[in-house]
């Protein structure tokens, strides 16, 4: 466990280095400029923000070890439930250390396609969807395989093809290219 946590925050810290770079060389050019960092600020696709979210490093160290940031920046519009870190500490740390290897990169792939949907679903889409088709939505992925979303009170519960669930705990984290909703349990494809 210690391995991957050095290794997590190491990658993580990488990340925002190459992250402040771009923003000094955008800070330089704005010398003089009376505007606040947070005014000049720019939105951001799907990997900007969860680079800029505490709650999702562990996703974002595993989207680059799959190579998946380009795919995620690019227009979309994509809808990602997306675990948060305490998602990923729910799986085994062998398992997860052995998924961040590039001799497993297929299979983190696969893994992270399927919590990827073509297209922009809010949580008012989710939940029309889940009305309209009688209390159950099914949600194809980038994967290829199927998410059921049902209702549980005012939560949204994914159920993945092993019959796990997650809870969507944060809904509507809104990018330039589509939608972050942070789920509480990495959902598995089978």
């Amino acid at each position: 466990m210690r391995n991957i946590s050095k290794f997590l925050l190491t990658s993580v810290a990488t990340l925002s280095l190459a992250a402040c770079s771009g923003q000094n060389s955008d800070t330089a050019a704005n010398e003089g400029d009376s505007e606040t960092v947070a005014e000049v600020q720019e939105p951001t696709n799907i990997i900007g923000v969860a680079q800029h979210n505490a709650d999702f490093s562990t996703l974002v160290v595993a989207v680059t070890a799959a190579d998946l940031g380009a795919t995620l920046s690019e227009e979309g519009p994509y809808t990602v439930f997306a675990p948060t870190n305490a998602a990923f500490n729910k799986v085994d740390p062998a398992k997860l250390s052995e998924l961040l290897t590039a001799d497993h990169k297929a299979d983190l792939t696969a893994l992270l396609n399927y919590h990827v949907i073509a297209g922009k679903m809010t949580a008012a889409d989710v939940t029309k969807a889940i009305s309209e088709g009688g209390g159950t939505a099914t949600l194809t992925t980038l994967q290829g395989a199927k998410l059921k979303a049902t209702m549980e009170g005012t939560h949204v519960i994914l159920e993945d093809a092993t019959g796990g669930k997650s809870t969507v705990t944060v809904a509507d984290v809104n990018a330039t290219n589509g939608v972050i909703h942070g789920i509480d349990t990495v959902v598995m494809p089978g």
